[in-house]
């Protein structure tokens, strides 16, 4: 008869999550997560199969984990784009490590963007639609503003994240605020 398995897939994920945060992805193997948790290796293995498996699902955990910290209004969609902005900023300032597994390519999500990749889905699709809206441009227009924003702000917080740019939230997200303001500018410009 096969033992029970009493070690949750939820106490494995929290637990490496927290390892992650605190000591960066490099830290966690199936004996390091399985000390910490205080259990054989096996409900790991069971659970995940082997390394990769977990890396995939310790990301999908991690990326809902992030993004729970924000609440959008659904209705304004300036104030929820600084908002994704504010949170994005958070963590690379807070925890640099968990900014650097799912923003820097150590997570299993490592690949390149592209203005065709970032809009897409259903809360940016009313984000860009809701810029839109506010600011008086196409949506083309308003997806170029989001997109050249985000590589933007990806590159203030790759810089904080890895301790290359000190700097307070405030003076970060005044930086990427006037940035984009600058692109929202640059679009009105260009479409008369």
């Amino acid at each position: 008869m096969a033992r029970k398995v009493t070690i949750s897939k939820e106490i494995i994920l929290s637990t490496a999550l927290q390892m992650l945060i605190e000591d960066g992805y490099q830290s966690i193997s199936i004996h390091t997560l399985a000390k910490r948790i205080g259990c054989s290796t096996q409900p790991i293995a069971w659970h995940f199969e082997n390394m990769e498996g977990l890396r995939r699902e310790l990301y999908a955990y991690a990326l809902l984990y992030e993004q729970s910290k924000t609440e959008l209004s659904h209705g304004d969609g300036v104030k929820d784009f600084s908002r994704i902005g504010s949170r994005y900023i958070t963590t690379a300032m807070k925890e640099p490590n968990l900014f650097k597994f799912l923003y820097l390519g150590e997570g299993p999500v490592s690949r390149p963007y592209s203005l065709a990749d970032m809009p897409k889905g259903k809360v940016n699709d009313e984000l860009i639609r809701n810029i839109s809206e506010q600011t008086g441009l196409s949506i083309e227009s308003a997806a170029k503003v989001v997109h050249n924003t985000i590589v933007y702000s990806h590159g203030v917080a790759t810089m904080i994240a890895t301790g290359v740019f000190k700097t307070t939230k405030k003076d970060a997200m005044e930086l990427i605020t006037n940035a984009s303001e600058a692109f929202v500018m640059k679009e009105r410009s260009c479409n008369g």
